[in-house]
C-alpha cells in the first residue's frame, strides 16, 4: 500500500475542482471517500446551492462520464437502465444503455420518484450492474451515485425508507455559502464558468488502484472497540427508534480508512472517526416520532454520543499478517 499515491490523487481532484467550487472543502473530501470505498452520497439542500456543479467538477477531474437524470413521479425504471430495442436495419435486437452507464450520475430529487424507480436505482447501486431481459451489464468503474432530494417541498414525494437509507455511505448538506465566499462565486462566475475549462487530473485507471489500496490502512483494536460501541450506542439512545444497523459498520471503518488515505496516513485516527460518524451513521437512525419535527435530531443523537464515549487514549495498531 502507498498511501503517498492515494494522497496525492485527492490533492489533485480537491486543487482542481477548487477551480470551480468555492469552499466546501470538507464535502470534496468526503465524495473523494465515496469514491474510494464505492459508497454512494445523499445530498439533502435547497436549490442552487452548487449540487449539479459540484457532481460536473468531480466527473471532469477524475475523466469520468457524467449523467444527470431528473426524477419524476413518471420515470420508469428501464428509463435509468436502458432497453432492448429492435433495429430495423441490422433486422436485430440492441440494447440501449440507460443514463446509469456513467461514472458519476447526479439523480435530482430522487424521492420525487415512485418507490419501484427508486428500488431499481438503488438495486444497480448495490450491484454495480443491471441485468435487462436476462443479460447483465456490468456498470461504469468507479461508479457514484450523487442522489439529490429538497428537504423544504414534500408535496408529492415518496420519502426513501429506512432500508434504501442505509444504502448510501454519505448523507450531507451543502449549505448556502459566507458572505466572502458568495462574493468569490460571483467573481469567478462573472465572465463564464470555469467548468468549461476544467480538465482531468487522474484518470479511472488511477482510481480503481486507489481504491485497491486504501483497504490497507491499519486500525488498532481500540478504535475498533470505540466505532463499534458508537454504533452500538445509536441503537440504544432513548430517541432513536432503530439504530444504525451492521453493514454501518463496516461503511463507518471503510469511510475512516480512506480518510486517513487521502490525509497521506496509514492508520486510522480518532480524529477520522469523529469526523466520519455524523455523516455515516445519522441518516441510519429512525427518530422517534416526537422527535422527527427537528431537522437536525439524528446529527444531535451522534453528536451526544461522541461526547459520551471516552475517545482511546492509547491505539497500537493491529498487527496485519
Amino acid at each position: 500500500m502507498n498511501v503517498g499515491n492515494i494522497a496525492q490523487t485527492a490533492d489533485a481532484i480537491r486543487a482542481n475542482v477548487s477551480k470551480v467550487i468555492v469552499g466546501k472543502e470538507d464535502i470534496v473530501d468526503q465524495l473523494i471517500i465515496a469514491i474510494l470505498t464505492s459508497g454512494h452520497v445523499l445530498l439533502e439542500d435547497v436549490p442552487g446551492t452548487g449540487k449539479t456543479l459540484l457532481a460536473k467538477a468531480v466527473a471532469k477531474s477524475i475523466s469520468g462520464a457524467f449523467k444527470r437524470i431528473q426524477f419524476t413521479p413518471d420515470l420508469l425504471p428501464s428509463d435509468l437502465t436502458g432497453i432492448h430495442f429492435y433495429n430495423q436495419k441490422l433486422g436485430e435486437f440492441e440494447f440501449r444503455p440507460g443514463p446509469l452507464f456513467a461514472n458519476i450520475v447526479l439523480a435530482d430529487e430522487i424521492n420525487r420518484a415512485t418507490p419501484r424507480t427508486q428500488s431499481s436505482l438503488l438495486e444497480c447501486m448495490e450491484e454495480r450492474q443491471v441485468s435487462i431481459d436476462g443479460t447483465t451489464h456490468e456498470l461504469g468503474r468507479p461508479f457514484l451515485v450523487i442522489a439529490t432530494q429538497n428537504p423544504v417541498e414534500q408535496q408529492g414525494t415518496f420519502p426513501l425508507p429506512e432500508a434504501q437509507l442505509d444504502r448510501f455511505l454519505f448523507k450531507l448538506k451543502m449549505g448556502y455559502p459566507t458572505t466572502e465566499e458568495g462574493i468569490a462565486i460571483m467573481k469567478r462566475f462573472m465572465a463564464n464558468s470555469p467548468l468549461e475549462h476544467l480538465a482531468p487530473v487522474v484518470d479511472t485507471v488511477q482510481i480503481e488502484e486507489a481504491k485497491q489500496q486504501y483497504t490497507g490502512v491499519e486500525v488498532s483494536e481500540e478504535l475498533l472497540s470505540y466505532m463499534l460501541a458508537i454504533v452500538e450506542a445509536t441503537r440504544k439512545h432513548p430517541d432513536a427508534a432503530l439504530g444504525a444497523s451492521p453493514r454501518s459498520s463496516q461503511a463507518f471503518l471503510r469511510a475512516c480508512q480512506a480518510r486517513a488515505a487521502i490525509q497521506g496516513r496509514s492508520h486510522v485516527l480518532p480524529d477520522d472517526v469523529k469526523a466520519m460518524a455524523v455523516p455515516v451513521l445519522a441518516h441510519r437512525i429512525s427518530l422517534r416520532s416526537v422527535q422527527r419535527m427537528r431537522a437536525d435530531a439524528a446529527e444531535h443523537i451522534v453528536q451526544s454520543i461522541l461526547a459520551a464515549i471516552p475517545v482511546p487514549a492509547d491505539a497500537p495498531l493491529i498487527s496485519r499478517a
